[in-house]
């Protein structure tokens, strides 16, 4: 089991009760390497509007995120909820990009980086991409995220075998999340991140926002343009809830009452 590293001296800004580390990549990626070379646990964990307001129906998401030893900002409306607060961070540290930073540090560096998640063909597409992007890159192994919970232990038990620097859990929330808080310190990895689709992303099977959407934060916009069918009940509930709760923030008097938990 590896001993966290050390974050007390990391600044943080706290968002309906959550606490958020107020750092920006290359900080992120500066620990991600000291973590590496000390061998000290770093298990970061993101979020986002929607998953703020579902830890707040679910305890067991909050718990799994806050046994995280980071906690960055995925999601631009978590920035600027921060910024209007006056809880100002250094800005966004979205999952994704933080995935293909890893991947270049582990490039550079030799690192040994494990994949788990999506489908078997997404994978194989993924491991493929590792090997042509990034040649310095050791990939320790790699399969698809679709197991029984009574497997889990064999695939924990594979991975501390393969003796990753790196690994990437690209699993749906709250099942990643659940996965790292209950395995992590068996799993005896450096660096564990749950990227959820950026596998999808990286093999080509699902198209990223522009990057003039994702600097306006509007990234969730093409997501629903996209798959509006999917998405659009799910947008709606999760971020006008967002925004109820952000009002109990702003709004002495409100705030219980802008819990979804509080009824």
């Amino acid at each position: 089991m590896l001993t966290p590293v050390s974050t007390d001296h990391l600044p943080v800004r706290r968002l309906f009760d959550t606490p958020i580390h107020a750092i920006d990549m290359s900080e992120v990626i500066e620990l991600a390497r000291h973590s590496i070379d000390a061998r000290r646990r770093l298990l970061i964990g993101v979020v986002n509007a929607a998953k703020l307001v579902n830890m707040r129906k679910s305890a067991l998401l909050r718990e799994s995120v806050l046994s995280s030893d980071i906690v960055l900002a995925d999601g631009m409306s978590v920035v600027w909820a921060c910024r209007l607060l006056r809880r100002p961070l250094r800005g966004r540290v979205a999952g994704i990009n933080l995935m293909y930073e890893l991947l270049d540090l582990a490039d550079r560096a030799g690192l040994r980086v494990y994949c788990l998640g999506a489908t078997q063909e997404v994978a194989d597409t993924v491991a493929q991409r590792i090997g042509e992007t990034y040649p310095g890159v050791q990939l320790a192994g790699y399969r698809n995220g679709y197991f029984e919970p009574d497997e889990e232990a064999g695939i924990v038990a594979a991975i501390r075998a393969a003796r990753p620097d790196i690994l990437f859990v690209a699993m749906s929330p709250p099942k990643k999340e659940k996965f790292l808080a209950r395995w992590t310190d068996e799993l005896d990895v450096p660096v564990c991140h749950g990227v959820g689709g950026s596998f999808d992303v990286m093999a080509g099977k699902v198209k990223r926002a522009p990057r003039v959407m994702q600097r306006i934060g509007l990234e969730w916009l093409y997501r629903l343009l996209q798959e509006p069918r999917r998405l659009a009940g799910r947008y709606f509930v999760t971020n006008t809830l967002f925004l109820w709760m952000l009002l109990g923030e702003l709004v002495p008097g409100t705030k219980r009452r802008a819990s979804p938990a509080a009824k």
